[in-house]
C-alpha cells in the first residue's frame, strides 16, 4: 500500500538490530516514505526526534535507558499537541500490557513477527484516522468495525448471540476491566439492555462463537489479528473470545 502525495517521516526504536535493518531497508525503498533514523536507546531517540519532523515512529516497548511506556511519556511532554503517531511492535502479548500501550499514546499494537506489507498498511490506518472524531461517529464505527469481523469470522446476524457479543466487546472496548467480572458484571448488563437473562446471554454468546468454530473459518480469525492465534481444537472462551476482539479495537483507536 503507498501514500498518494505527502512523504511520511518514520523513525524506528527496537532491540532486536537484524530486524530492524531490514524493517529500514524496507522503507528506504518507498518513495513516499522517508526514514529519519534508527535506534534502540530512548535517550538517543528523544534528541533525534526532537530536530526532525516525525510523522510516526514504530518502536518496541524493550528499550535501552527507559521502557517504552515512559519513552511515550516524554516523547508527549516534549511534542505536547504534535505527537507523533506510534506503533508499537513486540512479542508481550497479554490484554493488559496491550491496554497499557494504547493508554500511554500508542495508536497501534503489532505482534512479532512484523510482516513489513501488513505495517505500511497499519501506518496508513493510523495517520488517516481523524484525530477527534464525534462520539456519534465513533460509535458508528466501532459497531461497523465489529460487524465486519463478525461477518469475516462467520458468525450469521440473525442469532441472538450476535447482538449480544457486539455488545459485549463494545463493554470491553470502553471498559477493559469488565472481562474480568464477566458473570457478576458484563452478563448481567447486557441482560438488563436486552431484558432477558444472564444465563441466556452467556448460553447465547457460547452458541455464537461455536457457530464460527463449526463453520470452519479460523483461518479468517487468524488473518484478522495477524498471527495464528487459535487452530480447529482451541477454541476460546467467551471472555477469550470477547478480550480478543475488544484489544483489537483499542488498538486500532477505538
Amino acid at each position: 500500500m503507498e501514500f498518494a502525495s505527502k512523504t511520511t517521516s518514520i523513525f524506528f526504536m527496537d532491540n532486536a538490530a537484524e530486524e530492524t535493518a531490514k524493517m529500514v531497508e524496507y522503507f528506504k525503498q518507498k518513495p513516499n516514505f522517508r526514514v529519519v533514523g534508527h535506534t534502540l536507546n530512548a535517550e538517543t531517540a528523544l534528541s533525534l526526534i526532537k530536530q526532525n519532523h516525525i510523522d510516526i515512529i514504530v518502536m518496541d516497548v524493550v528499550l535501552s535507558g527507559m521502557d517504552g511506556f515512559e519513552f511515550m511519556e516524554k516523547a508527549k511532554e516534549l511534542y505536547q499537541d504534535k505527537m507523533p503517531k506510534i506503533i508499537i511492535t513486540s512479542t508481550l502479548t497479554h490484554s493488559g500490557f496491550i491496554q497499557k500501550a494504547i493508554m500511554c499514546g500508542a495508536s497501534y499494537f503489532m505482534i512479532k513477527p512484523i510482516n513489513f506489507a501488513q505495517l505500511e498498511a497499519r501506518i496508513n490506518d493510523v495517520l488517516t484516522t481523524p484525530n477527534a472524531p464525534s462520539k456519534q461517529n465513533e460509535n458508528k464505527a466501532l459497531d461497523e468495525k465489529i460487524s465486519n469481523i463478525f461477518l469475516t469470522v462467520g458468525i450469521p446476524a440473525h442469532i441472538k448471540g450476535y447482538q449480544f457479543l457486539r455488545e459485549a466487546i463494545k463493554m470491553a472496548t470502553e471498559k477493559p476491566e469488565i472481562v474480568s467480572s464477566i458473570t457478576k458484571q458484563l452478563y448481567p448488563s447486557i441482560a438488563e439492555k436486552f431484558k432477558t437473562s444472564a444465563s441466556k446471554v452467556e448460553r447465547a454468546i457460547r452458541h455464537a462463537i461455536e457457530v464460527a468454530w463449526n463453520r470452519g473459518k479460523i483461518e479468517n480469525i487468524n488473518n484478522i489479528f495477524g498471527i495464528k492465534v487459535y487452530n480447529q481444537n482451541e477454541k476460546p472462551t467467551n471472555g477469550e473470545f470477547i478480550a480478543l476482539v475488544a484489544d483489537k479495537m483499542l488498538m486500532e483507536g477505538y
